[in-house]
């Protein structure tokens, strides 16, 4: 695998929240990462597909409600969320995509 591609693994998607949003202003974008990913790996991968400098990253592990499905209980996967710190100056729009 090359490197490009682990890095299109480890970030899924960005997160568009209310608190994200909050968060933007301090220069903090939030994503979606891999299970298995690490701070390490998660930087790496920003900066490769962002073209920005990454100065912290903080993660945690969001366990999955438990809901209805058509009268049934069933549960939401578990995700893991990086809050990535960008260097002064530095900002993502993750609106456009990719």
């Amino acid at each position: 695998m090359s490197a490009t591609a682990r890095h299109y693994d480890t970030i899924l998607a960005p997160v568009i929240t209310e608190k994200a949003t909050i968060l933007s202003e301090q220069n903090k974008v939030v994503f979606q990462v891999a299970d298995d990913a690490t701070k390490d790996e998660i930087a790496s991968a920003v900066e490769a597909l962002f073209k920005v400098t990454v100065t912290k990253v903080n993660t945690l592990n969001v366990k999955g409600k438990t809901k209805r499905f058509r009268g049934r209980p069933g549960r939401r996967s578990d995700v893991k969320k990086a809050i990535v710190t960008l260097a002064d100056g530095q900002s993502i729009d993750i609106t456009t995509g990719l």
